[in-house]
């Protein structure tokens, strides 16, 4: 059986090494195999300038963009990477990350602020969530938060590492080139922050809930956007290019309702073919 190897993924400087899968063809057709992968290739400085290129992304690098609750969503975003948090009682169409955040932080032996530990945020709505921008609860969290960005990097790494298998399943026949684009991509310091940051940024993409007119915006979709064969930083331009037809097409099936986050996106997917 043949088997296709990963290059150097991005993953944790500080975490034990993992198996991960191998991705192959199983003689009874597209079933994912089992494989090991490599340590990243990342260097500290890299992965801090990764966490910062988030936080810019996500909040211009602000502090007070820690905690945000932007008009017209029904939950609250919260650090760097602006992890999701529904309210107490509440779910949504997307996938929510900070809670993931938080068990991930205390595996790591970190002491988030007790509010961190509630299962859903305490705050119920935009209003109450903006009165309470300056209370001790919020502000405690905020702190936490600004105090720990490599952590948080950490974890968003971590999610983007544990990622490729579950898209890898979802492409099914289209799991080899899926994984060929995702491994040109990661030939470059800037092609790891662009599989890093898009999957923090857009999800894995295999969310059947996270679609419009059938058609997914997430890695996955990306990866099956690119058709080159280039490598280095040639790969994370056209991934880039890719990025942002995804983002149009989004758009363009939204009904309008995604328009005003066009350029921002665009923006975003800019990042990904300039050096780290």
């Amino acid at each position: 059986m043949k088997a296709l190897f990963l290059l150097p993924l991005a993953s944790l400087a500080a975490c034990t090494p993992v198996d991960q899968p191998r991705i192959g063809q199983s003689p009874a057709g597209n079933r994912p195999a089992a494989v090991a992968t490599s340590q990243s290739s990342l260097s500290a400085a890299q992965k801090a300038a990764i966490g910062q290129k988030i936080w810019q992304n996500e909040s211009g690098g602000s502090r007070n963009g820690l905690t945000a609750w932007n008009a017209g969503e029904a939950f609250p975003s919260l650090g760097i990477g602006h992890f999701i948090w529904y309210p107490t009682g509440t779910t949504g169409p997307y996938t929510e990350s900070f809670p993931q955040f938080i068990a991930f932080a205390k595996q790591r032996g970190a002491n988030p602020p007790a509010i961190a530990s509630n299962r859903g945020c305490p705050w119920p709505t935009r209003i109450a969530f903006q009165r309470e921008f300056n209370s001790a609860a919020m502000t405690s969290l905020r702190d936490w938060l600004a105090s720990n960005v490599s952590l948080q990097t950490d974890f968003i790494i971590a999610k983007s590492r544990a990622s490729l298998p579950k898209i890898l399943k979802a492409a099914g026949s289209d799991a080899a080139r899926v994984q060929a684009n995702y491994n040109r991509t990661a030939t470059s310091a800037s092609g790891q922050y662009a599989l890093i940051d898009y999957v923090n940024f857009k999800g894995e993409g295999i969310n059947p809930n996270e679609r419009y007119n059938g058609q997914g915006w997430g890695l996955l979709q990306v990866l099956q956007e690119m058709n080159g064969t280039a490598t280095g930083k040639a790969a994370a331009v056209e991934f880039s290019q890719a990025a942002m037809r995804v983002m149009a097409r989004r758009v363009a099936n939204s009904g309008g309702k995604d328009q005003r986050w066009h350029a921002g996106w665009q923006n975003r997917c800019a990042t990904y073919a300039q050096p780290l």
